[in-house]
């Protein structure tokens, strides 16, 4: 059984740099040919997908996000994390990371993935 949890601050300030981290259980997140991407729910909102990194170490960040969006992993540790810089109020949110079979390319559906996290809240406050 594989399972996704997901850490990190909570609280941060404005203009700081979040970093989250997906710890992964039960599988590798070198296994071919899977996907780990991270999407997030701002407070009564929609899902919004972030993006991710392959099996491969290949990633992919969503356009808005780019510039200042960063994921990487750790195979030792089996980790994925995200950091996020110049962090306003806007990127308050619940954070969560995600397994797909596939690229799974800006898909929010629950149902585009086999595990998914709990999830981390993070509130961007000074």
């Amino acid at each position: 059984q594989v399972q996704l949890q997901e850490s990190g601050p909570g609280l941060v300030k404005p203009s700081q740099t979040l970093s989250l981290t997906c710890t992964v259980s039960g599988g590798s997140i070198t296994t071919n040919y899977y996907y780990w991407t991270w999407i997030r729910q701002p407070p009564g909102k929609g899902l919004e997908w972030i993006g991710y990194i392959a099996y491969s170490s290949n990633t992919y960040v969503t356009p808005s996000l780019k510039s200042r969006t960063s994921i990487s992993r750790d195979t030792f540790k089996n980790q994925i994390t995200l950091q996020l810089s110049s962090l306003t109020p806007e990127d308050t949110a619940v954070y969560y990371c995600a397994r797909s079979g596939g690229t799974a390319y800006g898909d929010t559906n629950y149902y585009g993935y086999d595990y998914w996290g709990h999830g981390a809240q993070v509130t961007v406050s000074s």
